[in-house]
Parts: C-alpha cells; sequence; structure tokens
C-alpha cells in the first residue's frame, strides 16, 4: 500500500465543506495546528479505493485567495507555498450550486495554481428550487476539471466523488493546461522575475507571491529582497492588477453561466428559507423569539438531565456507603472513597448537562439558526465597539471559551478581535454549568409556575448576565483601546436545514469524552492531593485535637447520639487542622466578606486550574471532613448541613447568589490565560484580564452578599 496523499478541502464558508470532510472521514479525524501559527488544523484519515489512503485536510473557508484574517491566510499558504508540509496532491473545492456565480471565482483562482482539482458541487438540491439547472457534462467542459455532484449531509455522491479521486491520483485527469484567464498579460516581466527566484508550478502561484511578498512566511530575506527590486523596477501596482484579474475572471464566468447554468425562473420563488427569516430577523419578534430560544435551552439543561444526575449521584453515594462498610477502616480505604472516588463522582454527575448543552448547541448551529443570532445583534455589537462577527465567538464562550477566543481569528478589525477578546471570558462557559448546577439546586427552591421553572430562570439569568456583562465592559474598553480601524460586516446566511441527529449524537458523546479525559483528569489528581492536605496537617496541632476529643469519646456509649456528635466535631477539627485547613483560615478574612468560609477559599484556589474542579475540591473536603459512617450522603445533603460555629448555614441564599456571581465573572481558568497570550502574543492583555474580572467578581459578589442577607 502507497503512503497516504494529502488532500485539500477548500470552499467559500457554508458551502458544505465540513459535512464533505466528516463524510469522507467518518471519526477518523484529529485536531491541531498548523505550524507556526494558532489557526485549527483539522485534518482525518479517508479510504478512498483499496491500496489508497488520504489524508484530507480541511482548510478554513474562504471567499477568494486574497486573504484577510488569520485563518485565510492558513488557506492561502497551504496553496502557495511548494515547500509545505501540508502540500496538497489534490484539491477538493466544494462550491454551492445555489450560489454558482460567486463560487466559480474561486474555483477558477485555484484552478490557475496547476494542482489537481476536482468541484464538489454542494447545495444541489437547493439550486433546482432556485429554478436553476446546472449542466454538469458542459461546466466540466467549460472548467476543464472533473465535476461531481454531492449531497455529503445525506451520503449522497460521496462513492463517486472517491472514484474521481482515484482516477485523478492516478492521472487520469491532468491539469488544465490553459489558463482560465491570461494571468502572464498582467504582469509579464514580475511573473518572470518572482519563477526565477521562487519555485512555481503556474504564473498564477508567481503572480501571488509577487502580490504579497511581504506577507508570506515562507520567503526568505534574500528572495523577498530580489522580488521587492523587481517589483520597482516595473511599477508594479497590486491594486490595480488585482481589479483588472477578477473583471476577467467574472467575465469569464458569464460566459460559463451562460453555456453551463439555465436559470428556468429568473426572478427565483422565494425559498422556504427566506421566509422564515421574515420572522426570525424580524426587528421585534426576531429578538422576542432568540429569548425564547435560549430560555428553553435552559429549562432542557435543568428538566432533561435531572434524572440521569439523580441517578449518578444517588449511585456514587451508595457506592461509597457499601465500600465504607464492606473495606476495612485504614488510610487505604479513606483515601480510595474520599480522595479518588469522591473526585470521580465530583465530575460524573455533571456529564449529562455537558452531553445535553452541547447537543442542543449543535442542533442551532446545524439548523443555520446560530448564523441568525450574528445577524440580529449585529447592531447592538457596534453601539459597544464590536460588530456580528463578535458574537460568534462570544456564543462559543458558553461551550468554552479557549476555542472561542480562537475563533475571534475571523476578524479582521484588530480593536475589535482585542475586545472581544478580553470579554469572551464573561460569557458563561460549560465549566461554570456544574458550580451553577449545585448551588442553585442548593439555594434555589424548586417552584414552578406553569411551564416556568424558577431554577431554570435563574440558570438563564446568569448566562444572558454574563452577556450583558461582557458588552458592558466592551463599550468601556472601546474608549481605552486606541486602534482606528473601520470595519464592515458582511454574512451570508445559510439555508435551514433539518439537523443531523448522527452528527448531534456523536459531538454529544465526544464532548463528554473530552470533560471526561481532560477535565476529569485534572480533578481526579487535585482531589487526590487535596485529600493528603486535608488528612494530614501539623503534628502539634493535631495532637492537640486527638488529646481533646480521643478521652472524650471514651466516655460516652458507641454509636450513641453523643457519641455521633463528639465524632462529627473531631472530624471537623481535624479537617481544620490539616494543611488544606491552615491554608484556608489563612485567606478566609479576604473572603468572609462574600459569604465564603475557608473550604469555599480552599476550592476557589484549586479550581484556577479549571473551574470545574471547585465542585471535585468540594467532594473532597466534605467526604474528608465527615463521619465515617455518612458517606452515602450526596454532597449536596453534605453542603446543605454545613455550619458556622455559631451554628448558621454555610449556604444560604446570599452565599450561595454570591458563590454563583464570583464564579460568572472571575477569570478562574489558567488554559484561558494562556491561549489569551497566544492569540495577543503578550502577557499584558491577560494580566489585564485577570486583574478587572478578578475585581470584578469581588464587588460584585460582596454587593449580591450584602443586599440578600
Amino acid at each position: 500500500m502507497q503512503a497516504p496523499i494529502n488532500i485539500a478541502l477548500v470552499g467559500n464558508p457554508n458551502s458544505g465543506k465540513s459535512s464533505l470532510f466528516n463524510a469522507l472521514t467518518g471519526l477518523n479525524q484529529k485536531v491541531g495546528n498548523f505550524p507556526g501559527v494558532t489557526v485549527d488544523k483539522k485534518t482525518g484519515m479517508a479510504q478512498i479505493v483499496p491500496g489508497l489512503t488520504a489524508n484530507i485536510i480541511d482548510l478554513p473557508g474562504t471567499y477568494s485567495l486574497y486573504p484577510k484574517s488569520a485563518d485565510e491566510y492558513v488557506t492561502y499558504n497551504v496553496l502557495i507555498n511548494q515547500n509545505n508540509a501540508d502540500i496538497p496532491r489534490l484539491v477538493i473545492i466544494v462550491a454551492d450550486a445555489s450560489n454558482l456565480k460567486r463560487n466559480l471565482l474561486f474555483c477558477s483562482q485555484i484552478i490557475d495554481l496547476k494542482t489537481p482539482v476536482i468541484i464538489a458541487l454542494t447545495m444541489m438540491d437547493i439550486a433546482r428550487k432556485k429554478g436553476v439547472e446546472i449542466d454538469i457534462d458542459g461546466l466540466e467542459r467549460e472548467l476543464g476539471v472533473p465535476v461531481v455532484a454531492i449531497n455529503p449531509r445525506k451520503n449522497k455522491g460521496v462513492t463517486e466523488i472517491k472514484k474521481v479521486i482515484d482516477l485523478a491520483i492516478r492521472s487520469q485527469y491532468s491539469t488544465q493546461p490553459r489558463d482560465f484567464i491570461n494571468n502572464t498579460a498582467l504582469a509579464k516581466e514580475v511573473i518572470e522575475e518572482v519563477k526565477r527566484v521562487v519555485p512555481c508550478k503556474s504564473d498564477y502561484g508567481a503572480l501571488h507571491i509577487a502580490t504579497n511578498v511581504e506577507d508570506l512566511p515562507f520567503l526568505d530575506e534574500t528572495q523577498r529582497q530580489a522580488i521587492k527590486k523587481s517589483l520597482q523596477a516595473h511599477q508594479f501596482n497590486k491594486t490595480k492588477m488585482q481589479a483588472e484579474e477578477i473583471m476577467q475572471r467574472y467575465a469569464r464566468i458569464k460566459h460559463i453561466m451562460k453555456a453551463a447554468v439555465v436559470e428556468t425562473d429568473p426572478l427565483q420563488k422565494q425559498l422556504r428559507s427566506e421566509k422564515i427569516d421574515d420572522l426570525l430577523l424580524h426587528r421585534f419578534w426576531g429578538y422576542a423569539i432568540l429569548l425564547v430560544v435560549m430560555f428553553l435551552l435552559f429549562q432542557s439543561i435543568f428538566w432533561l438531565a435531572s434524572y440521569p444526575m439523580s441517578w449518578i449521584e444517588n449511585g456514587f453515594g451508595a457506592l461509597s456507603g457499601w465500600l465504607s462498610s464492606s473495606l476495612p477502616d485504614n488510610k487505604v480505604t479513606d483515601f480510595f472513597i474520599n480522595g479518588i472516588l469522591a473526585g470521580i463522582s465530583g465530575f460524573a454527575v455533571f456529564v449529562p448537562q455537558i452531553m445535553i448543552l452541547f447537543g442542543l448547541i449543535t442542533i442551532l448551529e446545524d439548523t443555520g439558526y446560530m448564523a441568525r443570532i450574528s445577524f440580529l445583534t449585529d447592531r447592538l455589537m457596534r453601539q459597544v465597539g464590536l460588530n456580528g462577527k463578535s458574537v460568534m465567538p462570544l456564543i462559543s464562550g458558553v461551550a468554552c471559551a479557549v476555542p472561542a477566543i480562537m475563533a475571534t481569528r475571523t476578524i479582521e478589525n484588530r480593536k475589535e478581535r482585542l475586545i472581544t477578546i478580553m470579554v469572551t471570558p464573561l460569557m458563561s462557559c460549560s465549566a461554570r454549568l456544574p458550580i451553577y448546577t449545585m448551588m442553585i439546586a442548593l439555594v434555589i427552591p424548586d417552584k414552578r409556575f406553569g411551564i416556568l421553572g424558577l431554577q431554570g430562570l435563574v440558570m438563564m439569568g446568569l448566562y444572558l448576565l454574563g452577556f450583558f456583562m461582557a458588552i458592558t465592559i466592551a463599550a468601556l474598553m472601546k474608549l481605552f483601546v486606541r486602534i482606528k480601524e473601520k470595519s464592515y460586516f458582511i454574512m451570508e446566511l445559510p439555508v435551514y436545514r433539518s439537523p443531523r441527529w448522527a452528527n448531534v449524537g456523536t459531538t454529544m458523546v465526544e464532548k463528554a469524552k473530552i470533560f471526561v479525559k481532560d477535565a476529569g483528569k485534572v480533578i481526579v489528581v487535585i482531589s487526590v492531593i487535596l485529600w493528603f492536605l486535608a488528612s494530614y496537617g501539623p503534628a502539634s496541632k493535631r495532637e492537640a485535637v486527638h488529646r481533646k476529643y480521643e478521652p472524650l469519646l471514651a466516655q460516652v456509649a458507641p454509636g450513641s447520639p453523643q457519641a455521633a456528635e463528639l465524632n462529627k466535631e473531631f472530624q471537623s477539627a481535624k479537617l481544620s487542622t490539616s494543611y488544606a485547613g491552615v491554608l484556608g483560615h489563612a485567606i478566609e478574612p479576604a473572603i468572609r466578606p462574600l459569604g465564603f468560609d475557608w473550604k469555599i477559599g480552599i476550592a476557589l484556589i484549586t479550581s484556577f486550574a479549571a473551574r470545574e474542579v471547585f465542585v471535585g475540591t468540594m467532594a473532597t473536603l466534605y467526604s474528608v471532613g465527615e463521619d465515617p459512617d455518612n458517606n452515602n450522603a450526596t454532597l449536596r445533603e453534605k453542603l446543605s448541613s454545613a455550619k458556622w460555629p455559631d451554628g448558621s448555614p454555610v449556604y444560604t441564599l446570599a452565599a450561595g447568589l454570591s458563590l454563583m456571581i464570583f464564579y460568572a465573572f472571575a477569570m478562574q481558568c489558567m488554559s484561558t490565560m494562556a491561549i489569551v497570550k497566544r492569540e495577543t502574543k503578550s502577557w499584558k492583555f491577560p494580566a489585564i484580564q485577570l486583574l478587572y474580572m478578578t475585581g470584578l467578581a469581588y464587588i460584585c459578589s460582596y454587593i449580591i452578599f450584602h443586599i440578600f442577607r
């Protein structure tokens, strides 16, 4: 079997490229970074035919070979740089048949690079509804490259395109010998000089190297200076050349459209998508429907997840109780039950909510509604120094701030991109969900007003609070970030489609795996460390506790109420004098005004590794500090019975709301700080983020606690 070949998937945004990638690779995918940049590199292995395996590279979507954003430059570099490790043997251009004229501009540019090309036509059903009929054989003749109609969402045409790939690799299709337009005539002398300095397969590739000589990372300084000297000598005008090229390409495309495309209804009947948009993008009803959708999403998270969460919670409680009664009473048993098992239960109980959240978000993306949210909020975004493109990273921040911040690469305007990066962590990510869920269940009564649940309304309120705080901070930053650069928001709205349920299910399972693997690993490690810190302490303090309580316990009957109460005090005193207790009591004065005790203080520190560690920390601390006979109690029950030294409950409504507000605004995530540093190339911005978010969290938490106490 020959070594896998590289096949690049390129195309305009919303053309169906990702659907074809998924159809070709299935679950055999991985995501990394392109060398030297922070843009996602999505690759997957595909069996084309027996004996032929391909490495499919899904390149970021772009409208032409004139890049504007960081991810478009990645696509550009892979296609232009002949020395790139990802240089494709074959390029599949995914083109939207319902917008063929616009898609053919990019197709014609790729064809002129002289890399073997296959055009995969998607959205044929939409084109027919628009009254557009495409003569595929005629289009092949005009373009000089193979054209295949596909519908990857329904797995149609995938077998056919694999056959064409096989034929192309076996040189049954050659590259088009004639350029789509006369590229040489655009700048003949410059093209000849570039080809002398840099290896190029085509005149058009040489023309692009001349056009972007300052920005191409694969050029060395000698090559760069030689090309710049040629540009000056021949008075090369980049803008004029690009305008002439585009005009010539559209003139040729117009001829191809006449020869291969028939529009049976020139006026194009209004599609179902357009009729739906009349309602969903309405200046009043659009926003009302958006709020209803968000409300249903958060209600569903509580309603759908309540049963599996209860089963998992009770299951771990019963398992802990059974192990406590079955295993010998020693340090190994204590370490396993209160260290490892408590840590696992701390994150496992929230897996159903994580799956449901990502499943619902995938449905919104698959149906095309997520793009409408960007369109709806563009006007609001502009008033605070952002634009509609900022909405997608903010919405993605509901899942996780790390990929959301990476998604800001599509924002061309530097000021808007920087502000978006700085406020995105204020969006309530899925790592905050376990904390919200635990606190809401603990301090918010389960009252219902018809179909409305109070707990679901509070959850929705926390997410909306994060969004409104993000745009408020953005409006303030707009005054201080002194970058003057105009921006425009142009976005093609995808047609509405029914969600791919297999894709929804796969996403839910994959996100659950990631949560268990990444977050779970950190939570268990920290839980084990905490067990040691909570189980051991300074010898003098521990001995004093034993001297005080052991004689008292010897004086009461084992199993009596007095013995149970004394034992509880004994365990609490041991925890208080442990290393974790000493650290917690040291920081308690700083957090006491927020309604937090020293155990919450420990959790605040550990959750800097990841916010969701908070729950695992509390599970470990309350397991170590409890009576061994109470191991079958759930974490919620243990928290609800927690008391201050004066006997008053720790988790009151005021304290619960204060804690939720603190986590809604605090940074509390090292991974986010690291990705902000990568994207901004400076530690200044994550440092500013940490300071302003921590200060904001402290002040708001303080105000909420003293209002509700």
